[in-house]
């Protein structure tokens, strides 16, 4: 079968754009290809600085013939009908359409066949389509079309007054120069694909190396087109020019005794930036290593695009570099490196001019500028958002273990180095910077270590902070995020998540389990609403309602007798709270429960990734005051342990038998079952042996949980299953006595009640 070649030559492509260039030209034309009936066998595309390049491979050389049936009027229709019909149909006469019968009648039926067109005629209205639509990111637009002209010689315009062109004006990222559009089977000679876009016709002829060999080449397929671009310095596959790059990279390092510091995103670019990479090393000057390792290689990476080296002994960095040249010079490279050397030496200039310059101020006298800085219009300033976090760490260090003075201290600096020049300049050391600094003032070593860890973990890779300061600061920051845009509703809807908050989240997540914390996320999430309202009263109520929030989550907000059924709940002091403030403490109690369930969500990916189920996270989550992350873990793990047995599922299948009666009846009779059965109405022994063993076992189950002892737990859980399917073996609900049949379903709801203790069964699938 034929394959296609195409080839889009053009003035530099930016490299962070050819990735997806490369991905959306095999998608559109593939996609297209697929419409027309055109189904291929595999498609691949390229790119390098010049150009993008789609290879398509069993392609068929025509269209498939379709047939297609168009309906019409009833027989014995109006002329009318039947004349327009015809017309649509494209026949000359009703005989030339059949009769079909269906429920309502006979009916015309035109059958026409289209038949299938050359391949190359579908490519050749494809490819220019594709082309002149490309989804760039930006594009340049250019072209000297003609202007077309009236009978009387002026220039015809359209209604909004600009000139009609003959051609129009071709958009391409940068001025496209040529185009290869071949399309043949590998024992014949290709044709070429001919179309125009702009004032670039198709050809098979394109150019090489733009410097070593800049001359025209002709192609015919995609194997001749590789080894052509080969000869003539051209390495067409961006993977291959990566590999080239950090084998060649290391291999010179190694040569000098020294080792790359490998970069995955800086490759990517610059495999991006060179057709033919040349591997050549640099170097500047010693004294600029007196500035942090980090700031060197940020310095030398964003302006030079060049990897930096370090002594495999030590680790350091050392003052040499490396960089990617695309030409192999006379000189052997020695005008490029120099050329690269004063830059990187003025930039390292720059670079410790800024770190010297920050040394001289300390970062609490940085602190005054915040004031000025707004965080979020809803939320305030950054001084005022600094004071939350401090507030809220000093909170937390009791419970992980840190020093409070210490994680105040740390939380107070923690967001200083923001308004350093070396972070002005390279945001992404952030928090590292504020650990340098720190140290140079003489901080506490866990507070110094707090300022940089303290936005950990920042991906799933990321390791998170494990010094009780690092960690009291780390939740302060992340916990003050969620809340308080939460706070003012800008909660991530659908794939957008422009603060980053699902990310917090699992930061928050990761932390606690991975430092096996106990944290009382409820009451947490609560008081910091009332501390983002910057209202000192609310936050007085909500701290004296907080023992009372089962209650309080019973009452709806808008009753209006809330406020008297709040004091009748809540202590002398809460009854001097208003309406007004008793209200918005309630609105934030539900908040606390969304931002709840918001965590819930997520410990399901977490635990997801880690191979459990989300229905058992569910199952467990649905019991009421969960939310001590690590508690939800270990019951999660127990549960599954439990449900791989075989008392676990016998169980769980009579607890959902017991679930699924109960819920048919309810909604039958419009009430629950609720309530301690009448053992005076048992009158089967299963009913009686049941309710003794649901007695013992929610006994047993609740004290084992008491200790936090979850497979004791589920233990006391199984011993339940014999007598369940008894139970169900034995014992008929539904009798026509309504007394027993009442007691039979209190009884299956104690089932249901029992199982609670460890887990909300109905929750499970399966």
């Amino acid at each position: 079968m034929p394959d296609l070649l195409l080839e889009l030559f053009s003035e530099e492509i930016p490299a962070r754009m050819q990735a997806k260039a490369a991905d959306d030209l095999r998608k559109l034309i593939t996609d297209r290809l697929v419409a027309a009936g055109l189904v291929y066998e595999g498609a691949k595309a390229f790119a390098t600085p010049r150009r993008l390049a789609l290879t398509v491979h069993g392609v068929p050389a025509q269209q498939p013939d379709v047939k297609e049936e168009r309906k019409g009027p009833k027989v014995g229709a109006p002329e009318q009908a039947i004349a327009g019909f015809l017309r649509a149909a494209g026949l000359t006469s009703i005989d030339q359409a059949k009769v079909q019968a269906d429920k309502k009648g006979d009916f015309y039926v035109a059958v026409t066949e289209k038949k299938g067109r050359p391949a190359i005629e579908v490519i050749a209205e494809i490819v220019p389509d594709v082309i002149m639509n490309f989804p760039w990111p930006k594009s340049m637009t250019w072209g000297s079309p003609d202007f077309v002209k009236a009978d009387d010689g002026s220039y015809i315009r359209n209604n909004d007054g600009s000139y009609v062109f003959a051609k129009p004006w071709l958009k391409w990222v940068r001025p496209l120069h040529s185009i290869i559009a071949t399309f043949g089977p590998e024992t014949e000679e290709p044709e070429i694909v001919r179309f125009e876009v702009g004032n670039v016709k198709s050809g098979d002829e394109t150019r090489g190396h733009r410097f070593m060999a800049p001359g025209a080449i002709k192609v015919k397929r995609f194997d001749d087109y590789v080894a052509k671009l080969d000869a003539a310095k051209v390495v067409l596959d961006p993977a291959r020019r990566a590999d080239i790059i950090l084998a060649d990279a290391k291999n010179l390092a190694f040569a000098q005794g020294y080792e790359l510091v490998e970069d995955e995103g800086l490759l990517a670019e610059v495999s991006g930036l060179v057709e033919w990479p040349v591997v050549l090393m640099g170097s500047f000057d010693a004294a600029f290593l007196a500035i942090p390792d980090e700031v060197i290689r940020a310095t030398i990476r964003a302006n030079q695009k060049c990897f930096v080296l370090r002594d495999p002994q030590t680790a350091k960095l050392v003052n040499k570099f490396i960089l990617i040249a695309n030409i192999e010079a006379t000189d052997q490279g020695a005008a490029i490196v120099a050329g690269n050397e004063r830059v990187i030496r003025a930039r390292l200039s720059d670079a410790k001019f800024f770190y010297d310059t920050d040394l001289k101020t300390k970062l609490e006298e940085r602190l005054p500028k915040f004031e000025h800085i707004v965080f979020h219009e809803k939320l305030g300033t950054q001084a005022e958002r600094i004071a939350r976090i401090v507030a809220l760490a000093g909170q937390l260090a009791p419970i992980v273990g840190a020093d409070v003075a210490k994680a105040e201290r740390a939380a107070q600096l923690c967001k200083a180095d923001l308004l350093t020049e070396v972070v002005g300049e390279f945001p992404e050391l952030q928090g590292l910077m504020g650990r340098y600094y720190a140290e140079a003032q003489n901080e506490d070593e866990s507070v110094a270590h707090a300022l940089e860890d303290h936005y950990r973990p920042k991906g799933p890779d990321d390791l998170v902070p494990a010094d009780p300061v690092s960690i009291a600061v780390a939740l302060a920051d992340k916990i003050d995020t969620l809340v308080g845009f939460w706070a003012i509703d800008e909660k991530p809807t659908g794939s957008k998540d422009p603060y980053a908050l699902r990310r917090a989240a699992l930061g928050v997540i990761r932390i606690v389990i991975e430092n096996q914390l106990r944290l009382p996320l409820r009451v947490l999430f609560w008081r910091h609403f009332g501390a983002i309202a910057r209202d000192e009263a609310l936050a007085q109520t909500i701290t004296l309602l907080h023992p009372l929030n089962e209650q309080i989550l019973q009452i709806s907000a808008t009753d209006i007798e809330l406020a008297m059924k709040l004091e009748v709940l809540a202590s002398e002091k809460a009854r001097q709270a208003t309406r007004p403030l008793l209200v918005q403490a309630h609105s934030y109690l539900h908040q606390t429960l969304n931002l709840l369930s918001f965590f819930a969500d997520r410990l399901k990916v977490q635990l997801r990734e880690q191979g459990a189920r989300h229905d058992l996270v569910d199952a467990v989550f649905s019991l009421e005051g969960q939310d001590d992350l690590l508690m939800i873990v270990r019951r999660v793990e127990a549960l599954a342990k439990f449900l791989d047995t075989d008392d676990g599922k016998n169980l769980l299948a009579g607890v959902k038998r017991a679930s699924n009666i109960l819920r048919i009846e309810e909604k039958k009779d419009k009430r629950d079952y609720i309530g301690a059965p009448d053992a005076a109405l048992y009158q089967l022994d299963e009913e009686k042996a049941l309710a003794g063993a649901i007695g013992i076992a929610e006994q047993e189950a609740s004290a084992a949980v008491a200790k936090e002892d979850f497979a004791a737990a589920m233990t006391a859980m199984a011993r339940l299953r014999p007598k369940v399917d008894a139970f169900f073996d034995k014992v008929t609900v539904n009798v026509d006595d309504k007394a027993v049949r009442e007691n039979r379903l209190k009884l299956l709801n104690e089932i249901r009640e029992a199982t609670r203790s460890v887990a909300d069964f109905s929750k499970i699938e399966g």
